[in-house]
């Protein structure tokens, strides 16, 4: 699996990252262990995980998943051959400031995903949302003391709009602080429009690495959704069945037909369609078992041809979900 600069940083990330929301939720700890080996085995180094998986799952408080990989990478062994990113804003304890982007929170949750991951610096730590109740010096600010203290290493945004992005460029520039070198957006052949209206020229031009998040769209652009059928049993099906219309359909059709001319999965061209585009240094999978990561790690060594690329962007442009 090649390598790719994670915008202006000096981090070599492999062009597929490892996502770890499933971690403790609907994988378990040892399931977990054997695919963050065989996401390795394929060439992999770059994880991204955050403080509160997942705390919307019973029993989980958050911390479960930052916890699973800090074990993993102590059985292991292999800290120094792994780029972890974290994030940082959900509710993680009671309290005033028990979430959000102000700095009471952001320096005791770094402490706590530190002490969970069981290593001393954070390699990318990033916004998770965006909290409109703290100006966004603090929060810069925060970020710097630890760049500073050594326990982080570089900074990103997640699920940040363009006029946000420019605030934070901002900022930084005018205060002389260390500046954003990635973005994870949500970014799909069916959900494009929030990062290409104008993100993607705006990161292109600032030189920011796009890591984006949900590239199957929970599960539907794998193809194991078809018209007529039940959805498979699964606990983020209703937000695939969102997309189950007939622009959708026709997404579907396009994967199924140039995944059987490279004799791979529809997944796989999925995220080879995201990779293919300029703007975006590692796509964020997930997997639940080794057997599904192992259906989409083939789109590491996967070139689509120019026509394929473009079918695929014409067939999925205004692609809109339904309500229900």
């Amino acid at each position: 699996m090649e390598r790719r600069k994670l915008g202006r940083s000096d981090l070599e990330v492999s062009q597929l990252c490892l996502g770890t929301m499933q971690f403790g939720w609907t994988a378990d700890e040892a399931v977990a262990f054997a695919i963050m080996d065989a996401f390795v085995e394929a060439g992999g180094n770059f994880l991204d995980t955050a403080d509160v998986y997942s705390s919307w799952a019973p029993g989980n408080d958050g911390g479960v998943a930052e916890s699973i990989v800090g074990r993993w990478l102590k059985a292991r062994g292999n800290r120094d051959q792994i780029i972890v990113a974290t994030k940082v804003r959900g509710r993680m304890w009671e309290g005033p400031d028990g979430e959000g982007l102000g700095r009471a929170h952001i320096m005791r949750a770094a402490e706590d995903s530190l002490r969970r991951l069981q290593f001393d610096v954070i390699d990318l730590y990033q916004c998770h949302h965006p909290d409109f109740d703290t100006p966004i010096e603090e929060t810069l600010r925060a970020f710097d003391e630890l760049i500073r203290a050594g326990k982080v290493r570089y900074i990103g945004l997640s699920n940040y709009t363009a006029p946000m992005v420019e605030e934070a460029l901002h900022v930084f520039g005018e205060e002389g602080l260390p500046s954003v070198v990635s973005l994870q957006p949500r970014y799909n052949l069916v959900h494009r429009a929030e990062f290409e209206d104008a993100l993607a020229d705006l990161c292109g031009r600032e030189r920011i690495g796009v890591i984006p998040y949900s590239p199957l769209q929970a599960g539907f652009l794998t193809g194991k959704y078809r018209p007529g059928q039940p959805p498979p049993q699964s606990t983020r099906a209703f937000q695939a069945k969102r997309y189950s219309t007939e622009a959708g359909w026709r997404v579907i059709e396009a994967l199924d037909a140039i995944a059987a001319a490279h004799e791979t999965t529809p997944g796989a061209v999925a995220v080879a369609w995201l990779l293919a585009k300029p703007s975006v240094t590692s796509p964020i999978i997930g997997a639940n078992t080794v057997r599904q990561l192992s259906e989409v790690l083939p789109a590491a060594g996967l070139r689509l041809a120019p026509d394929e690329i473009a079918s695929l962007d014409a067939i999925s442009l205004g692609v809109q979900h339904s309500p229900n």
